[in-house]
């Protein structure tokens, strides 16, 4: 059986990037599946299919027709469904299950998936992690995403990880961007890890 790792996140946070990102990181070295999640459109789906080197039957794009949470966590049924599919025609060493865009309670069914992590990025603002949320409070691992972005949109980047810190407490978390492969490499360390 893959490793499941769920990934979840406000619109806009990065997480289809960050897919990409660490699936061109691995590819080479494991066996991958990815389901991606949308409302009415299989978007995120058929933009991976472009852009990575991956046979595009690998990626399956579930349109879930309502609330991106409950597809994640209430009635994980399409997903899950997707996940075998991926499991028994290719056997893969880790799956990728992204959520669609949602807010900070989005959390995943343990039953979908094994690990989840949660992106925020800091262009929605420093106060993000004080806000806190489920997802932001209880996710196997925190992304904090865009950092390259910081001095544009005004945010104290040391703040923003004292933030982080204090309500994540020993929960791990990392600052990325996908501009530097150095960062991404700390989500690829926890992944393989888990392993």
């Amino acid at each position: 059986m893959a490793l499941k790792i769920g990934i979840a996140g406000p619109v806009g946070s990065g997480k289809t990037s960050l897919i990409e990102s660490i699936t061109n990181i691995l590819k080479d070295k494991y066996s991958l599946g990815i389901v991606t999640n949308d409302i009415y459109t299989t978007e995120d789906a058929n933009y991976l299919k472009q852009h990575l080197d991956l046979d595009e039957n690998r990626i399956i794009g579930v349109e879930t027709g309502g609330c991106p949470h409950t597809a994640i966590r209430d009635d994980i049924s399409m997903n899950q469904r997707a996940v075998i599919e991926l499991e028994e025609k290719f056997n893969p060493d880790i799956v990728f299950v992204e959520s669609g865009g949602d807010n900070l309670s989005a959390t995943f069914s343990y039953e979908l998936i094994d690990y989840y992590m949660y992106i925020i990025d800091v262009a929605q603002g420093a106060d993000i992690p004080r806000k806190k949320g489920a997802g932001l409070l209880f996710s196997d691992l925190l992304v904090v995403n865009k950092i390259d972005l910081a001095p544009y949109v005004d945010v104290d980047l040391e703040l923003m990880r004292s933030d982080v810190s204090n309500n994540r407490k020993n929960k791990p978390s990392v600052f990325i961007s996908k501009k530097d492969k150095e960062s991404l490499n700390q989500v690829v360390s926890w992944i393989e890890a888990l392993i």
